[in-house]
């Protein structure tokens, strides 16, 4: 009996642990209201200063509300800008634990000013998408598949569509390239993609103070149980995009302290389809956008034109 008492008590402390991992990774409680004009602690004041300036300019832009299914039951929640009828559109996805408006406060007034139309997702377990698990881009992928269906079945077939995302964001549009995207997806842009879950969590647990070793092997249970996530040491961009069919432009900050300009290169070096990486010397997480406009949006738009030209040249 006694025995048995501490196989109950050990197995009882294991899978405290594997919750505790699993609510420190992936649960999102999302008890404090949604502040778009939080900025990280660590952001310097002129950023902070225009960035939220950017996203009061944002947050002023009339759109449509939309909404989806997931796969799962979930409801996902969109922001549709209208530009012009029968304009190429562009499907964005922010960050981990970050806002849509924030995340795209400068790359969406960009491609509007292009004259193109935008869908701006909240991600599940954020905004007003429903959920509380955040799965690094193993579910948000098959999320990202359903919003171009809906994107064809509302604008046709014929419409072109980019993929767009930062961050998370832009490991879910990677990690999306392996699935059956239809032919009117004419290109993909990731700013500052990590390589895979694993290799993101490991690093932030290592930066963390946690022995790795020891502890990504809870994440992992706690993953699979709590969170009904699978596949965290087999998926991600780098093997995802072995398998791309679609042009992807790939942007990172060489100065990122968050994800490394490292991972970029890793996917860069693996891709089947032509890809094209970029990076900004000086630029943090997420902040090329701001450390060099100008070049961000040559590059942006030259991408987006040569993709829509092999799109045309392809239906004539």
């Amino acid at each position: 009996m006694e025995v048995l008492f501490w196989i109950l008590g050990i197995t009882a402390l294991l899978l405290l642990c594997a919750y505790g991992a699993y609510w420190k990774t992936f649960y999102h409680s999302r008890r404090r209201p949604e502040d778009i004009y939080e900025m990280p602690k660590r952001a310097p004041e002129e950023l902070v200063t225009r960035t939220r300036g950017l996203i009061r300019e944002f947050d002023a832009v009339k759109f449509e509300s939309v909404e989806i299914r997931s796969e799962d039951g979930l409801r996902l929640f969109g922001r549709y800008y209208h530009v012009a009828d029968g304009a190429p559109l562009h499907i964005q996805f922010h960050g981990y634990r970050s806002y849509a408006m924030r995340d795209f406060c400068g790359g969406n007034p960009l491609v509007r000013s292009c004259g193109h139309n935008t869908l701006v997702v909240d991600q599940r377990a954020h905004g007003k998408s429903e959920g509380h698990t955040i799965a690094f881009g193993i579910k948000e992928k098959r999320d990202c598949l359903l919003w171009v269906e809906y994107a064809c079945r509302r604008f046709g077939k014929e419409t072109p569509i980019f993929l767009s995302g930062v961050s998370m964001g832009a490991a879910t549009v990677l990690m999306a390239t392996e699935l059956p995207l239809p032919e009117n997806v004419v290109g993909v842009i990731a700013d500052c993609p990590y390589s895979s879950p694993r290799a993101i969590i490991r690093r932030v647990a290592g930066k963390m103070g946690f022995p790795v070793p020891l502890a990504y092997p809870f994440v992992v249970v706690g993953a699979f149980l709590f969170g009904g996530i699978t596949g965290l040491a087999d998926e991600g961009a780098v093997r995802a995009v072995k398998r791309a069919r679609v042009p992807i432009l790939i942007i990172h900050g060489e100065a990122d302290t968050f994800v490394p300009c490292e991972m970029s290169r890793e996917i860069a070096a693996v891709c089947a389809s032509p890809v094209r990486l970029e990076t900004f010397p000086d630029a943090d997480h997420a902040m090329s956008y701001m450390s060099d406009y100008e070049r961000y949006r040559q590059i942006s738009v030259e991408f987006a034109e040569a993709c829509l030209k092999n799109f045309h040249n392809k239906e004539q």
